[in-house]
């Protein structure tokens, strides 16, 4: 057994750790040959088997035909592993039958552990003790969260809760857009046309309030710009000369000179966005541990490229401007200073990233939850920070998404046309209490049992039905159809828990200790196969960073449950010892379902 192997209890470790020892002793046994690597996959399913040893690699080192090699290393792993029932040999694959005991083995040391799957830092095996940092929302104080953010919040506090599922410390963060000219296009609209309007006196959230000035900034500039192209101006010319334009960028000035009431507007400002933004992301079911602000980094990262000119990355143009030649590296020329030694966006966030390490000295890597259209942005700004020579660079991770569309077309949030995160919520709710009501299963319920129901179902349509798809891809997003019962969606999903919860409130015995089980019912065999795979699948959401395979692997659970619903009895079994394993496995299928879609940040109903 490797060293690997003894340290970790039976639950802990995979079929291919667990046999990979045996396989490599029984090479050497049998044809004194050692090998360095054993591949495996999953049997498939027109074959009996529970894992498949691939034999052609071995064809190479060992002078046999596949069928005979299989069949020698499968007669050794019978006589000697415990875990190996039986085998077949097809072609040059090696199906391999694990026991009923080991499955039961394994179901007994899982089914109170309501750790299972999870790993914490100080049961973490050959990892670093190093705390990842996820970024993720980052809105401008402008406007409303929409559902864009919706995409990028939920991607963001999933791969988080992920990566401290597999055994990493983490800090959630974001960096809030709170200046610039697009700041003060709201801030002069309500000076113009507010009339002293505030969110107590409207009744609006004040991330919405805010965002209806932005939307009146560029209604009174487009009227301006026209007038001054009937005057006779160009469209590029009324662009820059039209006097609500120069009056916003005129207020950015005296914002960045500390003038007193420009200061204290855009505090007034900003503070009934953020107010706005809380009960957003709490509706949400997102947080956050900690927040860094524009206002407060912008100028971030000046003092570095004179580091970098002292080490060579950067150059210095005639003009003064400095720059970082990345032709080499298959990339441009990209600026880093301005010739009048203004900062840009990339030197502050080179900045901004030194000081994450400098405020959380036990970070070791970071993760940028932003769309996909600035890939290349990341691209420089990594490789930037690996030239100048910081080891947690390696570590860095841009995870890029694909936007989400409508069937009504893409959203503009000038023109006032995005879908509001929290209409959008709403809408969800009320998509739930529609097709619920017409299901007619909730005569019971109380009003406030309905309303909490309905907002459990439309949230988690809406989580999963994002969640699922692979963060790269694009997606049109479709509320009825997310909310669809059946089908890979999370409302079925939740139901399949709650029947769960249904049966486990039903059984009226005692199901707490262990079966006395010895064989077990095929569909049992596949539902505890597919809950072995629950740890693995964590660890590779979070390398990859990729909700999606949890979303899947729930799915693939739930529909290996209903398989098992309909293939046995289970309060109906006569049997008492297969009613009592039937029962505990249910619940140990409702309480991986609990948790995997926690880590999608997702609520399960107890009843539905």
């Amino acid at each position: 057994m490797t060293i690997f192997a003894a340290l970790k209890p039976i639950h802990e470790m995979t079929l291919p750790q667990i046999l990979t020892p045996s396989i490599e002793k029984a090479v050497k046994v049998l044809f004194d040959v050692t090998i360095d690597k054993v591949e495996f996959q999953t049997t498939r399913k027109e074959f009996e088997g529970d894992i498949t040893m691939v034999i052609f690699p071995l064809l190479k080192v060992v002078k046999s035909n596949p069928v005979e090699l299989g069949n020698k290393i499968g007669n050794y792993l019978v006589e000697n592993v415990a875990e190996v029932s039986r085998f077949n040999v097809v072609s040059g694959f090696l199906n391999i039958v694990i026991s009923d005991d080991y499955y039961l083995d394994f179901f007994g040391e899982i089914k109170d552990d309501f750790k299972f799957g999870f790993v914490t830092p100080s049961r973490s095996f050959g990892t670093e003790d190093k705390a990842v940092m996820v970024e993720y929302s980052s809105p401008n104080t402008n406007k409303p969260l929409h559902l864009g953010h919706v995409r990028n919040n939920l991607l963001g506090y999933s791969v988080a809760e992920i990566i401290k599922a597999s055994g990493k410390k983490v800090y959630k963060t974001q960096i809030i857009n709170d200046r610039g000219i697009h700041i003060c296009k709201s801030m002069l609209a309500w000076q113009k046309f507010g009339n002293g309007q505030t969110p107590e006196s409207t009744g609006l959230k004040g991330d919405k309030l805010v965002g209806n000035y932005y939307v009146a900034f560029d209604k009174a500039y487009k009227e301006e710009i026209a007038q001054l192209m009937s005057a006779g101006k160009t469209e590029e010319e009324a662009k820059k000369q039209a006097p609500i334009i120069l009056e916003a960028q005129e207020m950015l000035l005296k914002w960045e000179a500390g003038d007193e009431a420009v200061i204290s507007l855009w505090k007034t400002m900003n503070q009934w966005v953020y107010d706005g933004f809380a009960k957003t992301y709490k509706n949400l079911g997102v947080d956050f541990d900690c927040f860094y602000y524009e206002s407060n980094t912008y100028l971030l990262g000046k003092d570095v490229v004179q580091i970098g000119l002292d080490r060579g990355v950067f150059e210095k143009d005639p003009d003064g401007s400095v720059w970082i030649d990345l032709t080499e590296e298959g990339l441009d020329r990209k600026i880093v200073l301005r010739s009048d030694g203004t900062a840009v966006y990339m030197t502050q966030d080179i900045g901004t990233a030194i000081q994450r390490v400098k405020d959380y000295p036990d970070v070791g890597g970071m993760v940028y939850t932003v769309g996909n259209e600035q890939d290349y942005h990341f691209k420089v700004l990594f490789l930037i920070l690996k030239k100048l020579g910081f080891d947690w660079s390696k570590n860095l991770f841009h995870l890029s998404y694909g936007m989400v569309d409508l069937p009504s077309g893409k959203m503009k949030s000038r023109e006032g046309t995005v879908v509001d995160a929290d209409d959008l919520m709403q809408e969800m709710a009320d998509t739930a209490q529609k097709i619920a009501e017409d299901l007619g299963k909730l005569d019971s319920y109380s009003p406030e049992e309905k309303a909490k129901l309905y907002n459990t179902i439309g949230l988690g349509a809406l989580k999963y039905y994002i969640l699922k798809v692979d963060p790269k891809k694009r997606i049109l997003f479709n509320p009825e159809e997310s909310v669809d019962f059946a089908g890979n969606t999370g409302p079925f999903i939740q139901y399949t828990y709650a029947r769960i919860q249904s049966i486990i409130r039903k059984a009226n015995f005692d199901f707490s200790n262990k079966s006395k089980m010895t064989v077990l019912h095929e569909k049992e065999k596949e539902l505890v196969k597919q809950l072995e795979l629950f740890p693995e699948v964590i660890q590779n959401a979070a390398q990859h960073h990729s909700p999606a395979l949890l979303a899947n692997f729930t799915y693939d659970l739930v529909r290996e449950y209903n398989s098992f619903y309909q293939a046995v009895p289970i309060l109906g079994e006569e049997d008492l010892e297969k009613k009592i394993f039937r029962v505990q496995l249910s619940k140990k299928v409702a309480d991986t379902i609990a948790a995997s879609f926690r880590l999608l940040g997702i609520n399960v109903p107890e009843r539905m």
